[in-house]
This record gives C-alpha cells, structure tokens and sequence, in this order.
C-alpha cells in the first residue's frame, strides 16, 4: 500500500505535465482576426531607404550607347563585382558603395548624396542631373547586397539575400522553413538600424493589424528573432535527461494502472 500511495500522489503531476506540454491555440495560430479585416483598405506603402554600407547596381542607358558610356566606365571609386560586358554595348552591373557619410562617387555627376533616400527619390536625382547630358536617360538602381537574417525559434536559421528589394516578414520566416512550435508568435523581435541607430520593435503575428504596421515590410539587413516560448525554456533547463524523465514516468503510470486493477 506505501507503493499505491506514493504513486497515486504522483498522477496529479503527471497530469500536469501533460498540459503543461499543450499548446494554445490562441499561442499558434496566425491571422487570428483576419476575417474582421476583411474590406478594410488599407495599404503598407513602405519603402525602404537607402543606408550606408549599401551596395548600389547603377546603369546609365540611352538611345545612343556610346553617350551613355561616361557614366558607365569604371573608376577606382566604383566598386564592381563584375566587369563591363562589351558583347552588347551594355555593363552588366556596377556596384557603388555608399559610404560612411552617405555618399556615392558617380562618373561625371561626382559625389551624391543618397543615403536617407528612396530607390525612388534616388532614381529622380539621377534623371534630373543626367538630363543634362542625355536625352531621356533610362536608369535602373537596385541595392545589390540587400539581405534579412532570421534566428531563434524557426526550422532553419540563416541570412538570405533578397533578389527584388522588397521582403514581408512573413515572407522571411517562410525563407527560414517557418516557426518551431516552440517560437513565440506574439513577440516576434526585428532588429532595424536607420542612420546609425538601431531600434528594436515586437511584432505579434497573431494579430492580423501587424500588416498595416512598418514592419510587415523588411528593410535591408532587418534582423529578425523569434523567441523561445516557456515549454522550449524549461525543457532546456531539464536538459538530456528529459527523455529518461518521460521514461520514467511512463513506467509510473503503467504500475499505477496494475496496481490499481489489482486492488480492485
């Protein structure tokens, strides 16, 4: 009976265990209230700008290739990762650096400042000082080394570079194989740095608002962490042993039970 009663004690925190080890379906499930945004307009019009350390694909073209060439040729201010592609009369992509200060060294036109701009407001300043020399300049500009880093709490941590200059955070996580079922959804960290300065922000995935927010829109080098919930944190302080702990416990309720069908 001293066996019984010590085990019959045991089963209330066995159970406990057990729902400790469930998870809420408030804590997993994502877009909880999407259905009650439904026909609200609202638009995320962010865009990102650009920062120091960028790197900066600039080409000059025009109806004439030969006018466009000045400001296409190499200098030792521009940092390219490829050469001139002379098979079509046109580069295949210039790398500019843009500098601690903001600036870039641009062929013929000289230093411009760029850093705290849009892609867009960046492309108007080219057009309007280029038009000076070319007709109806055609420029293309993308920030060549944009990239997210996701950590935590997702199934493949990593840094991934992005291709078209404009990432959801939903679409990273999706890139890092997607939450664990151990990260924390409504307290999602991103990590962004602007001029310098770096602001650290919470978002809840659970919460479909997040998406009117500026930061269901990446910007470059945006770090991204997801948090370990309670379960994943106490299993860690259990350490290697949790599977023997279960094993054992396994073995408790399974006496529990004969012990009691035998006393009956």
């Amino acid at each position: 009976m001293k066996y019984f009663s010590l085990l019959k004690k045991s089963i209330p925190f066995l159970v406990l265990v057990l729902l400790a080890s469930c998870a809420s379906k408030k804590d997993m499930i994502y877009y909880q209230d999407i259905d009650a945004l439904a026909g609200q307009e609202k638009s995320n019009s962010y865009e990102i700008k650009i920062q120091p350390d960028d790197l900066l694909s600039i080409i000059v073209s025009a109806e004439d290739p030969e006018i466009a060439l000045p400001f296409n040729m190499m200098s030792v201010s521009v940092q390219s990762a490829q050469k001139l592609d002379m098979a079509n009369g046109q580069p295949t992509m210039q790398l500019y650096l843009v500098d601690a200060t903001g600036n870039i060294d641009f062929p013929v036109l000289g230093k411009l400042k760029v850093s705290g701009l849009s892609r867009t407001e960046v492309l108007n300043v080219l057009k309007e000082k280029i038009a000076n020399y070319i007709k109806n300049p055609i420029i293309i500009l993308r920030i060549a080394n944009f990239k997210v880093s996701v950590q935590g709490e997702v199934t493949a941590p990593g840094t991934f570079a992005v291709a078209s200059e404009r990432i959801t955070l939903i679409e990273a996580l999706t890139m890092a194989k997607d939450l664990t079922v151990y990260g924390k959804r409504k307290n999602i960290l991103i990590i962004r740095e602007i001029d310098g300065v770096k602001s650290y922000n919470r978002v809840d995935i659970t919460n479909s608002d997040f998406m009117n927010t500026p930061f269901y829109y990446l910007a470059q080098n945006d770090v991204v962490y997801v948090e370990p919930n309670q379960n994943k944190i106490n299993g860690s302080a259990v350490g290697p042993s949790t599977g023997l702990i279960f094993s054992v416990m396994s073995i408790l309720i399974a006496l529990t039970t004969l012990i009691i069908t035998s006393s009956k």
